[in-house]
């Protein structure tokens, strides 16, 4: 508890741009956020008054880190499980625990426990060994995933008949899905056990990364939106999860896919800062300290969010753009995370709100495309 406030200590292992948004609500709630930082750049270091310094696989550091905290979360899957258990067995309180946790950590236990419940996921096989009789059998390309880590494109790979595994890596095999498109759910969930669900969003991808979240997710039929929601709720309330969960949909012909599962605020859902009566920031805040759950509808029609991917270097200052920007689109919202610019790189997002859909995806994609390229131009149909 912190004296000066009389309200709970959050501490956050990871001072990424999660970190960093979780921060800003945390102001508005009163709350104390720490932050587990590895470098001062951090985007959440930047910003935050609490900051320790260490490295999130290092007991002794996340000991350190979480005494004096009410509870621990976190902006990332990347801790140990062994030190969640050390350190839960020790008396501190960690939401998602390492139960729960393990399956946005490990793609094979997350395809085990998912089938166990009888969730829908693509074929799969939890190795490599049979690539060519699970090719022959569901198709080709066969989709091989790295079992732990892997974002944004990373860690995935698709492989035809002959292809050379990658080496390294311990891998599992997935049917290549065909989808329509790609869908995305949030849930959080409460260790009382209430729950809430945000409305479903398509998710647009380019090159691996998300580019584009269209909220609601257009044209999608009123009982596969409930089913979504269902679903997400089902698999939240069975693995025990405790704070934000956000399940990755593949929508296919006759229903749902269950792709990845991620526990914590996650990139699909940053359109709730200014779309959504309560941000995904807030709920998650909210689910870990057992606060009741917040209201998730949108305060507007149609919310589109669009990345700020790093472009080229050179050209105008990220500070002269925003002078364009806002001149040209003073509607728009925007969120920079405080990274240094890299070609590709998430180093912001968009918002943008309205009634007409194609109106507000056209406004939110000349802005992001603005802020990369220092282009007013739309960008290039998704």
């Amino acid at each position: 508890m912190d004296t000066r406030t009389g309200l709970p200590v959050v501490g956050m292992v990871g001072a990424g741009q999660l970190a960093r948004m979780t921060h800003q609500a945390a102001i508005a709630l009163g709350q104390s956020l720490r932050v587990l930082a590895a470098a001062p750049d951090d985007g959440a270091a930047l910003v935050a008054a609490d900051v320790q310094f260490g490295d999130h696989t290092d007991l002794a550091a996340l000991r350190t880190f979480a005494k004096g905290c009410d509870v621990v979360t976190f902006d990332h899957e990347h801790v140990p499980t062994e030190h969640i258990r050390t350190l839960a067995a020790e008396g501190v309180k960690l939401y998602p625990g390492a139960d729960a946790l393990l399956y946005a950590q490990d793609k094979r236990a997350m395809r085990e426990r998912l089938s166990a419940l009888g969730a829908p996921v693509p074929r799969w096989r939890p190795d490599a060994a049979d690539l060519a009789s699970f090719g022959d059998e569901v198709g080709w390309p066969v989709v091989a995933k790295a079992v732990r880590g892997g974002y944004d494109g990373r860690g995935v790979w698709m492989l035809d008949a002959g292809s050379p595994l990658p080496p390294g890596v311990e891998l599992m095999l997935e049917e290549r899905v065909p989808l329509r498109r790609e869908l995305a759910v949030q849930v959080a969930r409460s260790p009382f056990g209430q729950v809430a669900a945000y409305p479903v969003v398509e998710t647009v991808q380019r090159d691996g990364i998300c580019v584009e979240v269209l909220a609601p997710a257009p044209g999608l039929p009123e009982e596969l939106a409930v089913a979504a929601q269902q679903l997400a709720i089902d698999i939240a309330t069975a693995l025990g999860v405790v704070g934000l969960l956000a399940v990755e949909l593949f929508e296919v012909d006759g229903g749902l896919v269950v792709n990845e599962l991620a526990m914590r605020p996650h990139n699909s859902g940053h359109w709730t800062i200014e779309g959504a009566r309560t941000s995904q920031f807030e709920q998650h805040l909210r689910a870990v300290l057992d606060y009741p759950m917040g209201d998730t509808t949108l305060t507007a029609p149609a919310v589109v969010m669009a990345n700020v991917l790093g472009g080229e270097p050179g050209g105008m200052s990220i500070d002269e753009r925003l002078h364009h920007l806002f001149a040209a689109e003073p509607g728009v919202k925007v969120h920079l995370y405080g990274k240094q610019v890299r070609p590709g790189r998430k180093i912001g997002h968009v918002t943008a709100l309205g009634d007409d859909l194609d109106d507000v995806r056209e406004r939110a994609g000349r802005a992001a495309k603005w802020l990369q390229e220092g282009s007013l131009r739309p960008r290039e149909s998704q």
